[in-house]
């Protein structure tokens, strides 16, 4: 099963231009959703307008180089490792989950426009199936694992959190059902079912972009190199400068601090990294 071409098989029933124009379709729905969202939240005016606030408030101006290396940074430690996660099983779930889902969308994409009659398609039926059994592994982990542990959510697993949940629980009923279909290949009625539920999940996940958080994967990255900039520019999103409380001109312009804390203030201790980074 894993090494066949699903997608060859359906060809007999479906043309290849039907499916191909169906995923054009999930694209086209993707970019309008995302472009809805970006609108509905004003996510692109702040962002430009938080820009141009640490442009001004910037103490020094970024060279190109080093613009480059935060941008290296921000695809290697952002998005292809999830660092922001500090919860080791939080990351790897996520992990999973996203390197399945690249996976199954690109395979899918490559199976249907350039190998959609031909069963034996190289290596992508194998990847398609291991995108689908990723995301499902991540995605199960996160949903009855994770997000129960109270640590974190503490969501009963039964719970559905309306839009909250909507963009997991399609990435899951998606890669379910197209492993399902794959599995029960020639079965007849229920295999044609498995892959109603299939093409149902698919669509509700991609057309449902303005309303689910699919959108913010495309923001995200963004906004953490434009993150970077800010806190090497001197900028600092208007955050106060990190001082040495024992500095005496420190002391003159905050006297509080020699007040109540004396002329040599205490080590105030590890502070919120004293607990191991059990949450997400």
């Amino acid at each position: 099963m894993l090494t066949s071409n699903p997608f060859a098989e359906l060809s007999a029933s479906i043309s290849p231009g039907v499916m191909q124009a169906y995923v054009v379709l999930m694209i086209v729905l993707v970019i309008v959703g995302t472009v809805l969202d970006m609108m509905h939240k004003k996510s692109a005016q702040y962002f430009f307008e938080n820009a141009e606030r640490a442009r001004k408030d910037a103490k020094r101006t970024l060279g190109a180089a080093e613009k480059a290396g935060m941008a290296i940074t921000t695809v290697t430690n952002e998005v292809l490792t999830s660092s922001e996660f500090k919860n080791t099983r939080r990351r790897i779930s996520h992990l999973f989950t996203m390197y399945g889902f690249v996976l199954f969308v690109v395979s899918t994409a490559v199976l249907i426009f350039g190998y959609a009659t031909e069963p034996a398609a190289g290596v992508w039926p194998l990847l398609w199936h291991l995108g689908a059994l990723s995301l499902c592994v991540g995605g199960y982990w996160f949903w009855f694992a994770i997000r129960v542990d109270v640590a974190a959510e503490g969501v009963k697993w039964y719970n559905f959190n309306g839009r909250g949940d909507l963009f997991i629980v399609g990435l899951l009923s998606t890669a379910t059902f197209a492993l399902l279909w794959s599995l029960t290949m020639g079965a007849g009625a229920l295999n044609t079912l498995l892959f109603v539920l299939f093409i149902a999940s698919s669509t509700v996940l991609f057309g449902t972009v303005f309303w689910s958080k699919f959108a913010h994967m495309f923001f995200k990255p963004a906004a953490a190199y434009q993150k970077k900039c800010i806190m090497a520019d001197g900028s600092r999103e208007n955050l106060p400068n990190d001082y040495d409380l024992t500095d005496p001109a420190v002391q003159a312009k905050f006297p509080d601090i020699p007040e109540y804390l004396g002329k040599n203030p205490p080590n105030m201790g590890l502070g919120i990294s004293r607990e191991a980074p059990r949450h997400y």
